[in-house]
């Protein structure tokens, strides 16, 4: 590798990205190419296939082994919008790098056009690095991607990754589970495809349950108060972890009444994870990494 897993870590906690990696006109974050339509095509080859490899909630120490020998050996790479920098400095300079990330409000692409690009690229016989943020399989689109290779009839291999629910909670000292407080966990998307109907506010409200939300930060308030309208009480506690596992990582702790409005005053912007819960109340003793907590 290039550079240590400690020192891209404390590289990114300086300076940003701009200290990792030189931008240019018409690449994205880390000085990754932005795909115009089409791959970079010689001829049609063969012995082209896709890997996709989770890159966990942020912090680079949490890559497993095969994700980072993979990392460190990429040729081509296909990178999301919430890929770690410090995992970002593992990727060989000479890697050929495509940035498809998709932030609030702004695609750099559609997924039918990601999908595309893997096909075209792994067609034109590279093996291709597809790197996502935490696990390809939760919330990370890693299935519709598998459905396009099967279709096109590419080899693919799968690198789980943790997934920011269970990365974030950890950094952040709160135990989805305990037996005094929660019995059961449940994960949801605050994003859905247009058109789709709203959550199971119903189950995701039950008692003695650990409710986690995946970038909720533009309807927190909604998400807040949909919880309370289906019978979570307004007293129940609630955090909102940004950037967690990072250097940047903030929590802002309350309950699912005034959440919304700490949120606001403390500025919180994505990426970041709602936790609903008991266990929240656990933080305050439990919390080791070094963060900022708001409230």
């Amino acid at each position: 590798m290039s550079l240590s897993l400690s020192a891209c870590f404390e590289a990114s906690a300086v300076g940003g990205m701009d200290a990792l990696f030189k931008r240019a006109e018409g690449e994205g974050p880390g000085g990754v190419s932005l795909w115009a339509g089409t791959s970079a095509r010689t001829s049609r080859g063969e012995g082209g296939r896709v890997v996709l490899v989770g890159a966990g909630p942020g912090d680079p120490d949490l890559l497993t082994v095969r994700a980072a020998r993979l990392i460190a050996q990429a040729q081509v790479v296909v990178v999301d919008h919430l890929v770690g920098e410090g995992v970002l400095a593992l990727i060989p300079a000479q890697a050929r790098r495509y940035y498809v990330g998709k932030e609030s409000g702004h695609h750099t692409l559609p997924q039918e056009e990601i999908n595309r690009l893997l096909v075209d690229l792994a067609l034109d016989g590279h093996e291709v690095l597809r790197l996502k943020g935490g696990d390809p399989f939760v919330f990370g689109r890693g299935g519709e991607e598998l459905e396009a290779l099967i279709d096109a009839h590419i080899p693919f291999e799968v690198v789980p990754g943790i997934t920011a629910a269970c990365g974030v909670s950890a950094y952040a000292g709160i135990p989805l589970t305990h037996r005094d407080h929660a019995q059961s966990v449940m994960f949801a998307t605050g994003h859905r495809r247009a058109g789709a109907s709203e959550l199971d506010w119903v189950a995701l409200a039950r008692p003695r349950q650990t409710t986690v939300i995946y970038m909720g930060v533009g309807m927190l308030e909604a998400h807040c108060a949909a919880l309370i309208a289906h019978g979570r009480g307004a007293s129940t506690p609630a955090a909102l972890i940004e950037n967690g596992t990072t250097p940047r990582q903030r929590v802002v702790c309350g309950t699912l009444e005034i959440l919304p409005e700490r949120a606001r005053q403390a500025g919180v912007r994505p990426p970041a994870l709602l936790i609903v819960g008991e266990v929240v109340d656990l933080a305050e003793r439990m919390a080791w990494f070094t963060g900022a907590t708001v409230g």
